[in-house]
C-alpha cells in the first residue's frame, strides 16, 4: 500500500513512526487499530481522488480529516488503513467581497481565514472547539457551530455550496456561489455533521457577516431560581445577543467570575444598541459584570477552552441538546451531582457541551436527558468509555434512512466505517 501511495504525484505519505505525537495520541483515543494506518496527506485536489480511487478499488478503509484536531470525536472506527488529510489544501479559492460569500479549500485553518477576511470588514460566524487548529472542512464535518449559532444560526446555514470527493474517487458538487441559489437537492444540508462518512470535502463555499464595529459581554450570576426567570424573559425579549449562553455553577466557580448559576450574552453592534440592551439587563434586578476589549475576548476564549477542550486525557467532553426551558434544571442536576462536571447550553437553542471527570455521570444524564426529549452525545473520551458507552446514544426513527444514504453514498463502507449514529 505504501508503495502504491508513494507513487501518486503531489501526494505526501507518512508512516506511523514517523508522525508527531499529536496524531498517535488522537488516534489511539478514539480509534481502534491493529495496524498503525498511514497518514496520507495530498497537495492537490486530484491526488486526493487518486488516493480514493485506489482504496476503493483495493477496499481500504478511510478516516477524512483536516488537522486532527476532532479525529477522535464520534465513534470508534475498527482498524482504519489510512488516515486522509486535507491539511495541505488550505487556499482561498475566491472571496466575493460585495456579494459576502467565500470559496475555500477544506484544509484551510478558520483561524487564518478570519484574518484574510478581516482585511476587508468581514468574518465568518463560526466559533467551533480547537478554533487555532480547526479546518473549515472538519468544521462543516462536525458541524461544530458554537456559540455564534445563537446570532447567526448553525454551520449549516451558512454553507451555500460545496465539492467533495466520491467514495469511488470521482469529484461532485451541490449548491452555487450566491446565496439566493435554491436549484436542486440541499446535498450542503446533508454533508454538514456527516463525520466524513458520505465524501471528503474538498471546498466550500459560505455566506459572510460584516465586523461589528463594537462589542460587549454581560455575565449575570444568580441563583437558579433567579437565572431561569432571567433567561425566560431574554429569550421572549427583543434583545439580539450574538452569543448567549448558560453557564453552570461549577463553571463559574472554576473561573473564578462569580457565585451561582450564569447567562453571559454577548452584543456585537453600534454602540448605542449595545448600551440600550445592556441597560435592559441591568433593569432585570441582577448581578451583572460587563466585559470589553480584551478582557471580553479573554473570557470567551476561556470560557471555550474549559468547556470544549478536555483538561486531562480521563475527561469526557459531551454534547447535548435539552428543550430551552429546561436548560436550568439539567445544569441543577449536574452542579448536584457529587463528581465535578461543568455544562455551558445554548440560551436559544438548547444545544450545549458537558465537561465530565467520571464515567459513572454518563447514564443518568443521558437517562435524564433522554426523557426530557434531548440528547448525550460523547464527543472526546478515553477509548474505554467509548466502549463501555455507545458515543451517540441516538434514539430516533431516522436509523434506516441514514443506512440508506451510506450505502448510496459508499456502497463499501469505506469512509469513516463505525463513525457515525448506529454504526454507521
Amino acid at each position: 500500500m505504501f508503495d502504491q501511495l508513494n507513487s501518486i504525484p503531489n501526494l505526501l505519505v507518512q508512516p506511523w513512526t514517523d508522525l508527531s505525537d499529536h496524531w498517535p495520541n488522537k488516534i489511539q483515543q478514539g480509534i481502534v487499530s491493529k495496524t498503525h494506518p498511514l497518514l496520507v496527506s495530498p497537495t492537490r485536489v486530484e491526488a486526493l481522488a487518486q488516493v480514493m480511487s485506489y482504496a476503493y478499488s483495493n477496499q481500504w478503509r478511510v478516516i477524512p480529516c483536516g488537522g486532527g484536531s476532532k479525529l477522535n470525536w464520534g465513534g470508534i472506527v475498527k482498524d482504519p488503513q489510512i488516515i486522509l488529510s486535507t491539511q495541505y489544501l488550505n487556499q482561498i479559492l475566491d472571496h466575493a467581497v460585495s456579494d459576502l460569500t467565500v470559496t475555500v479549500e477544506a484544509g484551510l485553518k478558520l483561524a487564518d481565514l478570519q484574518v484574510e477576511l478581516a482585511k476587508f470588514g468581514q468574518f465568518l460566524a463560526l466559533d467551533p472547539a480547537y478554533p487555532e487548529t480547526a479546518t473549515i472542512g472538519g468544521i462543516v464535518a462536525t458541524g461544530d457551530s458554537g456559540s455564534y449559532r445563537k446570532g447567526y444560526r448553525g454551520v449549516r446555514d451558512l454553507v451555500l455550496g460545496l465539492s467533495w470527493i466520491r467514495s469511488d474517487g470521482e469529484l461532485a458538487k451541490a449548491g452555487g456561489k450566491v446565496v439566493k441559489n435554491v436549484a436542486g437537492y440541499d446535498l450542503m444540508k446533508l454533508f454538514t455533521g456527516s463525520y466524513g462518512t458520505l465524501g471528503i470535502i474538498t471546498s466550500i463555499t459560505f455566506r459572510l457577516y460584516p465586523l461589528a464595529k463594537d462589542s460587549q459581554t454581560v455575565l449575570v450570576t444568580g441563583e437558579a431560581v433567579k437565572i431561569t426567570s432571567i433567561a425566560k424573559t431574554i429569550r421572549q425579549s427583543s434583545l439580539t445577543p450574538t452569543m448567549a449562553d448558560l453557564l453552570s455553577e461549577k463553571l463559574i466557580n472554576r473561573l473564578e467570575l462569580g457565585e451561582g448559576m450564569g447567562i453571559i450574552l454577548r452584543f456585537q453592534t453600534i454602540s448605542e444598541s449595545i448600551q440600550e440592551q445592556v441597560a435592559k439587563i441591568k433593569e432585570l434586578g441582577c448581578l451583572c459584570s460587563l466585559y470589553e476589549g480584551e478582557k471580553e475576548a479573554t473570557l470567551w476564549q476561556q470560557l471555550k477552552q474549559t468547556i470544549r477542550q478536555p483538561s486531562s486525557d480521563s475527561a469526557i467532553t459531551c454534547k447535548i441538546g435539552i428543550k430551552p426551558n429546561q436548560a436550568t434544571s439539567l445544569l441543577t442536576l449536574l452542579d448536584g451531582l457529587p463528581t465535578e462536571g461543568l455544562g455551558l447550553i445554548h440560551l436559544g437553542s438548547g444545544v450545549g457541551y458537558l465537561q465530565l471527570t467520571q464515567e459513572e455521570m454518563i447514564t443518568p444524564l443521558r437517562s435524564y436527558l433522554e426523557t426530557a426529549g434531548g440528547f448525550l452525545s460523547i464527543l472526546e473520551a478515553p477509548l474505554h468509555c467509548k466502549e463501555n458507552f455507545e458515543p451517540w446514544g441516538y434514539t430516533g426513527n431516522a436509523l434506516e434512512m441514514m443506512r440508506k444514504l451510506k450505502e448510496q453514498f459508499d456502497p463499501f463502507n469505506l469512509l469513516s466505517p463505525g463513525r457515525f449514529v448506529g454504526n454507521i
